[in-house]
């Protein structure tokens, strides 16, 4: 299958590396808006480079193009793809608004392209561990969970890249770029989101940024459990993100790529994981590798990709309703 890049960035390379490795992946395109950005991928892995993703639509035949593009554009490249056929494959966030939400929904139903989201953390070896000892209902019932992500961002990340801290082209800061993965695995381990309440914050880049260093939030779930979330990226390193699940018969916490058990009794049990080299920076995990990798497997089988706007829905909804708790609505409904 021919896959193209939209948006020549960090990620783009990560996404790049990935395809470069599958045999049925052909790497054939990129756009960016600064040429040379485009055209250093080209020369690394084959290709025509182009300035505009429209150029690149009309005069190349793609059958996937990965969009790693700042986040005010996901739903509008999207819905040009998948109108001309092409099948898209999304970093996060999948959306910044309930509209552009309702847009992209109404678009991929309209189209027989499919589409699918990266939320690469669902495949990291401990995250399918805990989710596999979850399911066999060892740990009794959830009572709680709580995720922490701890970051560090300066002024240099937000004013090189003409986007990043500003409200209408990033959408938000600490939880919509640098901790939804965490908010996401809460509700992918923990079960159905149900209300939110939220506050956020700026601490450490005041009149730089418009968008919050620093989120918190309460979620009730369906059955009773908690949920405590803390992000920042006001830290002065970039540590695992933590998430723990507490559970009547046992503690779990994952620091990927590790994930221990904790028992009443004072013991505990580091559980035996795969290691798994991922691409980027560490703390990103290992999972971007066999997402890509399944999505085009479902693409050549046929089959359904289980990280769509229907199976993600729960977490796209809950970021949305953080936003708008934090923003003033108080208690928000999922």
């Amino acid at each position: 299958m021919k896959a193209a890049i939209a948006g020549c960035g960090i990620i783009a390379a990560v996404h790049a590396r990935c395809l470069a490795g599958m045999k049925d992946a052909e790497l054939t395109a990129f756009a960016d808006i600064r040429p040379e950005r485009a055209q250093e991928f080209a020369k690394e892995y084959g290709g025509n480079a182009y300035a505009s993703i429209d150029e690149m639509l009309e005069k190349e035949q793609i059958d996937v193009l990965h969009i790693c593009l700042p986040h005010y554009l996901h739903v509008p490249v999207a819905i040009q793809a998948l109108n001309a056929g092409v099948n898209v494959f999304m970093e996060k966030p999948p959306a910044i608004s309930r509209e552009q939400l309702k847009q992209l929904q109404a678009a991929e139903e309209s189209s027989e392209a499919k589409l699918g989201i990266c939320f690469q953390n669902r495949y990291n070896p401990c995250t399918q561990a805990v989710k596999d000892l979850v399911r066999s209902g060892k740990p009794g019932k959830i009572l709680g969970v709580r995720g922490v992500v701890t970051w560090s961002r300066g002024v240099e990340y937000y004013q090189d890249s003409g986007w990043r801290g500003t409200l209408d082209k990033e959408g938000g800061g600490a939880l919509i770029n640098q901790s939804v993965h965490t908010l996401d695995l809460m509700a992918y381990l923990a079960g159905t989101p149900v209300t939110v309440e939220a506050s956020a914050g700026n601490h450490h880049l005041k009149n730089v940024i418009e968008v919050e260093d620093m989120m918190e939030a309460y979620i009730r779930f369906e059955g009773g459990a908690v949920g405590c979330f803390y992000a920042t990226t006001a830290y002065s390193s970039n540590p695992k993100p933590l998430i723990e699940l507490d559970c009547e018969n046992m503690t779990i916490r994952m620091e990927d790529p590790d994930a221990v058990i904790y028992y009443p009794d004072g013991t505990k049990e580091e559980m035996k994981l795969p290691v798994v080299m991922g691409y980027g920076k560490s703390y990103w995990g290992s999972g971007h590798d066999a997402c890509i990798r399944d999505f085009y497997g479902c693409l050549k089988e046929g089959k359904e990709f289980w990280l769509n706007l229907r199976t993600l829905d729960e977490t796209i909804r809950l970021m949305l309703a953080v936003y708008e708790s934090a923003r003033g609505a108080g208690e928000t409904t999922v």
